[in-house]
């Protein structure tokens, strides 16, 4: 199967390089606005051959899109429009409610798939791209009733190949569930990365104690704004419910601080240690 892959970077690039392993696409066509990703991706090795915008459809049996998810919004119709019988077109965004609006108002919705494998690292490019990112992994499909049974089936093949976990959902639901899981937590990394470094700009010494706790804690502030802005814009409405519910158990927990109750601390603390049964599930 040739398998067109449009963005180059981390998610694109470790989809190139597993899918061809595997033995699931005989070759990789690629596509990159980013000159400099273009040549990087064919340096390393991962891509079979480089292409036009234009010209991708012509050349492959899948597209693959992972490009930030307001360029794919935009791009999807342009894609569709050129879709014939049997092609498909499955997005790796990680927000689904926008792109999925404009898949339904076109005529070949049947041949889209609305996907979001989550798994990632904070770093960005091609240079970042491996064999094993997705392994093991959940990736989420969504409103796959609007999707051709084929590409569906497709999908899931895929999905398979690349060692992942499926579950299947609306895009209104995966958008607010996300918003929680996923998007709060580059927030708050990004937010606190700000915290230190405006406290920075006076205590010189300040990055001298940072250990590990801090290193985990803000390490997704590394990751690409380029892709993180647009999915905040994307996920507008989802995320600044999430942002109240945090926002107010922060307001508390510095009440509690503020009144010394150090009990309460504690307690809240032990209830919260229950999140080790959920990451048991990840």
């Amino acid at each position: 199967m040739v398998v067109g892959i449009i963005g180059l970077g981390l998610i694109g690039g470790s989809l190139a390089i597993s899918l061809k392993q595997r033995g699931f696409a005989t070759k990789i066509i690629g596509v990159d606005k980013n000159e400099a990703h273009l040549e990087e991706a064919n340096e390393l090795g991962f891509v079979d051959e480089a292409c036009e915008l234009n010209e991708i459809l012509n050349k492959t049996d899948l597209v693959l899109l992972a490009i930030p998810v307001d360029a794919a919004r935009q791009l999807l119709p342009f894609l569709l429009d050129q879709a014939k019988d049997g092609q498909t077109i499955i997005d790796m965004g990680s927000t689904k409610e926008g792109i999925c609006k404009v898949a339904d108002a076109h005529h070949n919705r049947k041949n889209f798939v609305a996907s979001h494998p989550i798994a990632g690292t904070e770093n960005a490019g091609p240079s970042s791209a491996m064999d094993g990112l997705y392994d093991h992994k959940i990736t989420i499909i969504c409103d796959e009733e609007k999707s051709h049974p084929n590409s569906i089936e497709l999908c899931n093949k895929l999905y398979d190949v690349l060692k992942m976990r499926v579950l299947k959902m609306n895009a209104q639901e995966h958008d607010r569930h996300i918003a929680y899981v996923s998007h709060l937590s580059h927030i708050t990394s990004f937010v606190l990365g700000q915290t230190v470094l405006e406290i920075e700009k006076e205590e010189k010494h300040i990055f001298n104690m940072a250990g590990s706790g801090f290193a985990s804690t803000v390490r997704l502030a590394k990751s690409s704004p380029e892709m993180w802005a647009p999915i905040f814009e994307q996920n507008q409405e989802h995320l600044s419910t999430a942002l109240d519910a945090y926002i107010k158990n922060l307001q508390e927990f510095k009440r509690k601080i503020d009144e010394g109750k150090k009990e309460d601390l504690h307690d809240l603390m032990s209830e919260v240690n229950d999140i080790r049964r959920v990451l048991k599930g990840i």
